[in-house]
């Protein structure tokens, strides 16, 4: 109801004029709309309250600036998605990686993202194993590679 609300609100917005600092708030107003609804990623029930109090707040015509209010109705809402935005950056720049990395094993299968059933458990895997990888090959390049340390098992004086 909500996120309907909202998603409602954000399509009509472009129709209204508002100054370009608030249409910029309202695009990452969409990216939080993507992840909270996105079912493959899972965000965590106390983000997504979070996230639903931002949209809630938006959904509301009737806040602090009404929004009927010509050029600055949507100041407190901009206002409002930038708090959200900075609290909880990590995990929107996680579900960008979420989304890239779908979209890349979709591209890899040959599937429309969409039918695509990854789950975000898939990616923190695969991303946990790439870790890994960068792991071994830095110790490998660190091991005979001509580098000026080598390990060493005794040392003397």
């Amino acid at each position: 109801q909500i996120v309907d609300a909202a998603s409602k609100l954000l399509v009509d917005v472009p129709t209204t004029k508002v100054p370009d600092f608030i249409k910029d708030r309202l695009d990452k107003l969409d990216q939080m709309l993507q992840l909270v609804v996105d079912e493959g990623y899972g965000l965590p029930d106390e983000d997504r309250k979070r996230v639903l109090s931002c949209l809630a707040y938006f959904a509301d015509p009737q806040d602090i600036i009404p929004d009927n209010v010509p050029v600055i109705g949507f100041l407190d809402d901009a206002i409002m998605i930038e708090l959200c935005v900075r609290e909880l950056k990590p995990e929107i720049e996680s579900y960008g990686d979420f989304v890239l990395y779908r979209n890349q094993e979709a591209a890899r299968r040959g599937v429309d993202p969409a039918t695509l059933k990854t789950q975000r458990v898939d990616w923190l895997e695969t991303r946990r194993l790439e870790a890994h990888e960068a792991m071994r090959s830095r110790r490998r390049e660190g091991y005979g590679s001509g580098s000026s340390w080598a390990p060493t098992l005794f040392r003397t004086r």
